[in-house]
């Protein structure tokens, strides 16, 4: 099937108009009459409680990054996620940059994004000349498909896809020259799905992002693992220092804190427990999710602007309007004040 190419056996970006996303705060607070005081931003599924920052030296700010500092965040990244020394790692600015740049490193293809899901994937995958089908449920065959693209776990949903599952679509896949392309932004808080220790073999492709559970969006640091030959080519393409020194700093020290990353894993899935009950409280019914953000059944839109009327922005979704994302709330007393305001509860 399809060998990772050079960017010149590319077909060009038509950039059709891009998906929406959370993150979008600014478009709501500067409206005309929009809540005036401190918004609480729970459209994205990011920590609200960061790794505290180590203090950095001053020249990491005034030099270009060195090989020693990347060996180094590698290094932590590899032991953090059980990556096989054997297979390839590259550090991205962000897995959105990763995402951006592996369809252009695949001739065309057949792809199949396992959805509902961020939809970045199919965007850009149908940008870069690929046939892109997004598929809203599991596949009952593999065979007219080139490349396999899941979020596992997925976003907005938390679907979590098993290991041996996902095994057996790999070997299938590779067996005539497939790819199996798995997204693990959010799998920091459930390690158990991860397909890192398999990292390496031939065909597959592992997405690991560092800003979402480490509560540092703005750092901007990714990881891909897997393929050499796709980590390879992707190292190439980014470039030299696609990644800034502040940042290697950061994410070593973050990834190679286990205490505090599995401390947080347990305060998140009691904040995740805790919201799940109050929602059941208020007659809501919670349909999935993962630690960092649950998924809720409402009527989505008169519920997200009654929420923005109070200083709240959620996520809702033009696909399914019986459908709204909250990030889970730093100040949760704030936050359920402000809920209940909105709702009358």
């Amino acid at each position: 099937m399809k060998d990772a190419a050079t960017m010149g056996d590319a077909v060009p970006d038509r950039q059709p108009d891009r998906p929406a996303h959370g993150g979008d705060l600014d478009a709501f607070r500067t409206a005309p009459g929009a809540y005036a005081g401190d918004w609480i931003d729970l459209s994205t599924g990011i920590n609200p409680f960061s790794y505290p920052l180590p203090e950095l030296p001053p020249d990491a700010w005034a030099r270009l990054p060195d090989r020693a500092a990347m060996q180094a965040l590698l290094l932590a990244a590899r032991e953090a996620y059980g990556c096989p020394a054997e297979a390839g790692i590259v550090a991205t600015p962000g897995t959105q940059a990763a995402i951006q740049w592996l369809p252009r490193l695949f001739a065309p293809a057949r792809v199949t994004v396992l959805g509902p899901t961020y939809a970045e994937h199919a965007h850009v995958w149908r940008s870069c000349g690929h046939t892109a089908t997004v598929l809203d449920a599991l596949p009952a065959s593999l065979r007219d498909i080139d490349v396999l693209v899941a979020v596992n776990p997925n976003n907005p949903d938390g679907r979590a896809l098993g290991p041996e599952l996902l095994r057996r679509w790999h070997a299938e896949l590779n067996s005539r020259g497939g790819w199996l392309i798995l997204d693990e932004a959010f799998a920091d808080v459930v390690p158990e799905v991860s397909m890192a220790a398999d990292a390496g073999r031939p065909g597959l492709v592992i997405l690991r992002s560092f800003g979402k559970f480490f509560g540092l969006a703005g750092v901007r640091l990714g990881f891909v693992l897997g393929d050499s030959t796709v980590t390879a080519a992707l190292e190439q393409a980014l470039g030299p220092w696609a990644v800034s020194g502040p940042a290697m700093m950061i994410g070593t020290a973050a990834l190679q804190d286990t205490a505090w990353q599995e401390s947080m894993r347990q305060e998140l899935r009691a904040r995740m427990r805790r919201f799940d009950q109050a929602m059941r409280d208020r007659g809501i019914h919670v349909l999935g999710g993962t630690a960092l953000f649950r998924l809720a059944k409402a009527d989505a839109a008169a519920l997200a602007a009654r929420l923005r009327e109070q200083g709240v922005h959620t996520r809702i979704f033009d696909y399914n309007p019986a459908w709204v994302r909250f990030g889970l709330p730093a100040d949760e007393a704030e936050f359920w004040r402000r809920f209940d305001a909105a709702t009358g509860s």
